[in-house]
């Protein structure tokens, strides 16, 4: 569903459930890009990623497009960057009974001070019930780049709202798909690369692969279905191998 011809900001059902909102916009270099926002609609309505400030009123018009804005009780992040949590404020003014979402780093160390609301801080492992949905918390410390870093997988639908993870250039016209998405995010990752390349960050991604996530709920380019195990193992193995490129350099 468009909610917004000009700027083309869509909202669109990839689950039980699970609304993306996607909105395209233009780089200076005439290339495009996209951010995403996933809305749970459940007995506690949670909106992961908020987008930056300046998109609050599209996104906001795509989340009222599926119910009442005022119901929403959880404004999520994974680590604490403006495409995250940007316009998180104007969320807590619309909607009075909601609480930032974050882990127990990006609480302390910046969401508690900057929101006008104390966060729900949630532990590694940490599961929150919206309903019918349970989600699950779980610590990504520097993966792909942050102390703060985590990531919420959805054991209802087995969707990991996975924020920078497998991020795609382009407008993300599709809002599910099954293509192949590593070739892409690799591609785009390369010129700028922006994982921390951490001693854990191997561990990590086995990690997250041993949930056996079906869905990413990625929050740039289109959401993705598929064997998420096998292309989290292979994301692990893409950033092994340029890492090893790097210290031959």
């Amino acid at each position: 569903m468009i909610t917004n011809p000009e700027t083309r900001t869509n909202i669109v059902d990839i689950g039980e459930g699970i609304y993306r909102i996607n909105t395209p916009i233009a780089l200076p270099d005439g290339q495009s890009f996209s951010f995403n926002q996933y809305l749970v609609h459940d007995d506690e309505p949670l909106l992961f990623h908020t987008g930056p400030r300046a998109l609050f009123p599209l996104v906001h018009d795509a989340v009222a497009a599926v119910m009442p804005v005022q119901r929403l009780r959880y404004v999520g992040l994974s680590h604490f960057e403006a495409d995250e949590c940007g316009s998180m404020n104007q969320w807590l003014e619309r909607a009075p009974h909601a609480v930032p979402l974050a882990g127990r780093i990006a609480a302390m160390v910046s969401v508690n001070d900057m929101a006008d609301r104390q966060a729900r801080a949630m532990g590694d492992g940490e599961v929150l019930v919206l309903g019918k949905h349970r989600l699950r918390w779980i610590d990504t410390p520097h993966v792909p780049h942050g102390w703060d870093a985590g990531m919420m997988f959805d054991e209802t639908t087995a969707t990991m709202f996975s924020g920078d993870l497998f991020t795609q250039p382009g407008p993300g016209t599709l809002a599910l798909t099954r293509d192949d998405i590593l070739g892409p995010s690799e591609a785009f990752r390369g010129p700028m690369d922006y994982f921390a390349h951490a001693p854990q960050t191997q561990a990590t991604l086995a990690k997250l692969s041993a949930l056996r996530p079906r869905t990413f709920a990625c929050m740039h380019g289109s959401a993705w279905q598929g064997n998420g195990s096998a292309l989290l193992l292979q994301l692990a193995e893409a950033v092994l191998t340029n890492e090893r490129v790097l210290a031959l350099a």
